[in-house]
């Protein structure tokens, strides 16, 4: 929630329908669609719980990811056109926003998020036209936002930190260590996730595994 004095931020959050989705992560123990799916509720809680977001758009076809995403208020859900793809998805969810508010794109695979991080990286965009965030690897793309007024423009995919340079994205004051650079792909990337703190749904996933 915002304060009033400044406009509150509208995040959209793609997300893959889980029986697709985290196909190149591999938890011993630990069911793929369930993991994918609580990656994706964690990762939306965390914006929700941002206290200058106030808008979360969910675009996505997952069905059994609304059902349990029915604790966490404020979310609206928007299917993903067809065809599909990122930045289709995207762009369908970015549709629903008032031009007038500023934007961002968080990718839904960010368990280990921490409200704070994501407060302070938006904070930081405020009177840049728009801004990104690389992954921890450094070629990807975490976040990306625009300004009021500003048209969206987004170019997720391989090497997208150096493509959305291309477009004008400034990268934003984020340090190495921030939960917001750390989003899952591969065991290794999960680890990572691990050791900076998963959220609830996904550390409870872990941890019956390790029983």
């Amino acid at each position: 929630m915002t304060d009033g004095t400044v406009p509150g931020w509208a995040v959209v959050v793609p997300v893959k329908p889980a029986d697709r989705g985290k196909s190149r992560l591999d938890v011993p123990g630990v069911d793929r669609v369930a993991l994918a799916r609580a990656i994706a509720l964690d990762t939306i809680a965390a914006v929700a719980a941002c206290d200058v977001v106030e808008r979360v758009v969910v675009v996505g076809d997952d069905g059994g990811l609304a059902l349990e995403a029915g604790a966490i208020s404020g979310l609206r859900f928007v299917p993903e056109p067809a065809p599909g793809g990122l930045n289709a998805a995207i762009a369908a969810g970015i549709e629903t926003v008032n031009e007038r508010m500023p934007r961002a794109a968080l990718l839904g695979d960010l368990p280990a998020l921490r409200p704070h991080d994501l407060a302070q990286a938006l904070r930081s965009a405020r009177g840049i036209a728009r801004g990104v965030v690389a992954d921890a690897d450094g070629a990807g793309t975490t976040l990306l936002t625009a300004a009021p007024g500003v048209a969206w423009e987004s170019a997720f995919g391989e090497d997208s930190f150096a493509k959305h340079r291309a477009l004008g994205a400034v990268p934003l004051d984020v340090t190495d260590a921030s939960t917001l650079r750390h989003d899952v792909d591969t065991a290794e990337h999960f680890a990572a996730a691990i050791a900076l703190g998963l959220g609830p749904r996904t550390a409870a996933l872990v941890r019956v595994s390790e029983r």
